[in-house]
């Protein structure tokens, strides 16, 4: 599964890399539980996360000027997908977004939110000419924190009636696979067995929370308390690389991170020498 990490939007020459790789890539690579079946089959499997948790509330302004909130989706499944212009993988899926929407335009709501840096007119231009026939909205540090470790892009987070997290994919979508889910979410499937799993991201960011060392940074030579006072301070300070994650969470998520090291560093060496 192909996916581009978000701190290459802001590297030219791995989007020309990229792109020149992106012709091997092809939609659906990974097939769906119950292939034979089909998305409305019997039999069919979707898994879902457990225990899913409430999606803070957020207001997303869209590039035509039209603004939605959280509370105004309640009672229809949310696909939450995070892409750029530049991101072949973005691209490939576009097509599949924009007949899920079509599909189920009373049941879905599908909002893209925009990585790119480029000017928002430059999104809007893509947009149409792509036909994309769901919102589009510009990335903001508001909807970093709401859905936080959107490390790689397309990530989508599957948000069901209720306003919960259902499920979250990393890198590039299947079709089949996310029509089973908002049918499921919806209430239009009954029959698929649905099956319960960890989220990964989840984990490695509690992970985060509980860590007793950080990738790259020297914890050793601080006392108990002091070694306590850093990591506190690395998980309550945000990384600035994009990832939307915080100094501790983006360590452990990226240890190759060269934005997070010399800040988490830093921000240790001050702590070792304070009284």
């Amino acid at each position: 599964m192909m996916t581009m990490t978000v701190r290459q939007v802001r590297s030219f020459s791995a989007v020309v890399a990229l792109c020149a790789i992106a012709v091997t890539c092809s939609k659906g690579t990974t097939p769906p539980a119950d292939a034979s079946a089909g998305p409305a089959g019997d039999g069919s499997v979707v898994k879902l996360l457990k225990d899913p948790a409430p999606i803070a509330d957020f207001t997303v302004t869209d590039i035509d000027g039209r603004t939605i909130s959280s509370a105004s989706l309640r009672g229809k499944v949310v696909l939450v997908n995070f892409w750029a212009t530049w991101c072949p993988p973005c691209r490939a899926e576009i097509p599949d977004l924009i007949n899920l929407q079509r599909k189920y335009r009373d049941q879905l709501v599908i909002i893209g939110i925009s990585e790119d840096e480029s000017p928002v007119e430059t999104v809007r231009a893509f947009a149409v000419e792509q036909k994309m026939n769901y919102a589009i909205a510009m990335t903001t540090p508001e909807l970093a924190k709401v859905f936080r470790g959107v490390a790689a892009l397309p990530t989508t987070f599957v948000i069901d009636r209720e306003g919960k997290l259902a499920q979250r994919h990393v890198g590039l979508l299947n079709a089949e696979e996310t029509e089973l889910e908002a049918q499921v979410l919806a209430g239009l499937n009954t029959n698929a067995r649905i099956e319960r799993v960890d989220d990964p991201a989840r984990v490695r960011l509690e992970n985060a929370a509980q860590a007793t060392s950080i990738p790259g940074v020297d914890l050793t030579k601080l006392s108990p308390a002091k070694r306590t006072e850093a990591i506190k301070a690395l998980n309550a300070a945000d990384c600035t690389c994009g990832c939307g994650l915080t100094l501790a969470e983006c360590r452990i998520n990226d240890p190759d991170c060269s934005t997070s090291l010399p800040i988490a560093r830093k921000m240790v060496e001050q702590i070792a020498g304070t009284h």
